[in-house]
């Protein structure tokens, strides 16, 4: 594709929007919420058991640490003060093997978020990596969705606001053409080819078989090109049911994202083969909005119903004790936010 055509196609599919495009418009909105509540970061209070209540410079195992087991990956943190020998054999006699995932203890947007296939990679990742990091267990399921929960304080039942089911970029053969010029023939994955580009290298050239389908990011992030569907939909009872045991263990925990990788929405609504592999707090985004069927104007009306319910769950924990972040703490936090992404971006 044309880089002319490849700019036209970004600037008329607000998807691809820097999210200061997306959400500045709506700082009205959000003073409005925060004059309510009478602070500017009363996210705080929306998710007492997170640091921050789950917007951003959060630990991810503290998180899983909250999360009964048997509903999350194998998980390791590894210190960067430690020897990569020595961690990779923490790795390894907790039961993960090559190939697993590494990811950034405190991170956003998959940055840095990687798949490890042996003892080689493992090392340039913990060269690379500018923090303290996961590594996770491959999971066997193939499907990922988004599931956005809120439950208010003192209810014992929440509800379902947005389900996201996420396709992984990839690339499908057709004999002829090599994955480097599949790439270039759809703007979803070709918005992608500088990273690819360095990931897979001369491995691009290759020509894949009739139909052959190769996957160019194993997971399901909006930033690293997958594409996202509404399934809001198809919310169900069992659903419902499964997602509501799970976050009425999590003490503390009322509203955010759950992404998890499972065989099938039925098997997931009767609580079957899935795994959390992630949680988001009051900084996760009601995902399914970044369908490509999806309007601007939908996001941001989806956007501030989210932010209505945020400013609902935190207002009601602030009169319970729980307090708000002051005006200086949330300035650090932003601001320490912003230099964490730039460093990750380059990982």
């Amino acid at each position: 594709m044309k880089t002319w055509r490849l700019k036209l196609h970004r600037l008329t599919h607000w998807e691809y929007w820097p999210l200061w495009a997306i959400y500045y418009p709506l700082f009205p909105v959000w003073l409005y919420f925060s004059i309510k509540a009478r602070s500017f970061f009363f996210f705080n209070a929306a998710n007492p058991s997170m640091k921050n209540g789950g917007m951003a410079m959060e630990s991810k195992m503290e998180i899983y640490n909250m999360i009964p087991n048997q509903y999350i990956p194998k998980t390791v943190f590894i210190s960067k003060h430690e020897a990569p020998e020595s961690a990779l054999e923490k790795v390894l006699v907790e039961g993960i093997s090559f190939p697993f995932i590494a990811k950034p203890d405190i991170g956003m947007k998959a940055f840095g978020v990687d798949k490890i296939h042996n003892k080689d990679e493992f090392r340039d990742y913990f060269s690379r990596t500018p923090e303290h990091f996961l590594i996770q267990e491959l999971i066997p399921y193939t499907n990922e969705v988004g599931i956005f929960y809120v439950r208010k304080p003192g209810e014992e039942k929440g509800k379902i606001t947005g389900i996201v089911s996420k396709l992984f970029l990839s690339v499908v053969g057709n004999g002829k053409s090599s994955i480097l010029d599949l790439i270039k023939k759809d703007p979803r994955s070709h918005l992608q080819l500088e990273a690819l580009k360095k990931k897979f290298g001369f491995k691009l050239n290759m020509v894949l078989d009739k139909d052959k389908e190769f996957i160019l990011v194993p997971y399901g992030s909006h930033t690293r090109g997958a594409k996202f569907i509404d399934d809001t939909h198809r919310l169900n009872e069992g659903l419902l049911k499964t997602i509501d045991d799970i976050c009425s263990k999590i003490e503390g925990f009322h509203y955010g994202r759950l992404d998890v990788l499972h065989s099938s929405i039925e098997e997931l609504s009767k609580g079957k083969n899935f795994s959390i592999i992630e949680i988001n707090g009051a900084g996760g985004e009601a995902t399914h909005i970044y369908d490509p069927k999806h309007s601007l104007f939908f996001a941001w009306r989806e956007i501030t119903r989210h932010w209505g319910m945020l400013n609902d769950v935190s207002i009601t924990n602030h009169k319970k004790g729980h307090s708000y972040l002051s005006f200086k703490d949330g300035r650090a936090m932003l601001k320490a936010n912003g230099e964490l992404e730039a460093q990750l971006k380059v990982i």
